[in-house]
């Protein structure tokens, strides 16, 4: 589901037509931070995930659990490990009251809560993981879109993360605060379309005014909508979108219906031109 500015929303079901054309004057602009507008209209580069400028990037920082920031949230917190593909998997923390919704964000194929309580001795579990198992706090999207096409089955995904569960609440230093949960696997590859996903050949790098963006979407995990173009797979990470006046692509011609007029870049690889 994409969200528009004003909240008109688009449905993404598996084999929809995703397509639009990138505005050619005005060019990319600050988002803004916390739900205010930018005050100065910032410029911000097309590469930006984020499309914040310097400033509205530290306004949004400085009230962010994320940033650890804030340390006297009373809301309740779970820890949680999630699991990307064979040998990704992290640790980190949601509010108890978001639900399964942060683990959807970053586009977990496994995951299983490991504790619930404040957020100060969910912190600390999540540095006591780090710490005692290696287990990191990020994994860079690039790695996670390089495994989607790959996965072992169901069986194999829980496995991996039942067992790096047990070794996680088997430690010592676990905060007194914080309640320990059972396993319990919830997995998501169906949910974001992976069962039999091709490779992908490329990632949009960012987006460039006058540029086209067409393609069968057949899969979405996280930000990332995996597309069939002309080309083959290419990964669209959908918060390149934001700060771009966005319009529509006509139906065109067949190939038309899978055009990608942007930046895409190889997995590892260096910035190209335009397809």
């Amino acid at each position: 589901m994409l969200t528009w500015d004003g909240g008109r929303r688009s449905a993404l079901p598996w084999g929809k037509r995703v397509a639009f054309a990138v505005a050619g004057e005005g060019g990319r602009t600050c988002v803004g931070a916390r739900g205010n507008s930018c005050p100065s209209g910032a410029a911000v580069s097309g590469r930006s995930v984020g499309a914040r400028c310097e400033e509205c990037g530290r306004l949004d920082r400085a009230h962010s659990v994320a940033a650890d920031t804030i340390a006297d949230d009373p809301r309740p917190y779970s820890v949680y490990l999630a699991w990307f593909g064979p040998g990704l998997v992290k640790v980190g923390i949601t509010a108890v009251e978001r639900g399964s919704a942060r683990l959807l964000e970053q586009g977990a194929v496994v995951f299983t809560w490991l504790g619930r309580g404040p957020l100060m001795a969910a912190r600390r579990s999540e540095e006591l993981l780090r710490t005692a198992l290696g287990v990191p706090d990020r994994i860079p999207y690039d790695a996670k879109r390089a495994v989607r096409s790959e996965l072992p089955d169901a069986g194999v995904r829980a496995a991996e993360v039942r067992e790096l569960h047990a070794r996680a609440v088997g430690l010592g230093g676990w905060p007194e605060a914080l309640e320990r949960m059972p396993f319990a696997a919830v997995d998501h590859a169906e949910v974001f379309g992976l069962g039999g996903l091709p490779p992908a050949a490329g990632v949009v790098g960012e987006l460039v005014a006058g540029g086209v963006v067409s393609g069968e979407l057949v899969a979405a995990a996280g930000p990332d909508l995996h597309l069939r173009t002309g080309r083959g797979v290419v990964v669209l990470d959908t918060r390149l979108m934001t700060g771009w006046e966005l319009t529509g692509v006509g139906g065109g011609e067949r190939d038309g219906r899978r055009e990608v007029t942007v930046p895409v870049r190889e997995f590892g690889g260096v910035q190209g031109g335009l397809f």
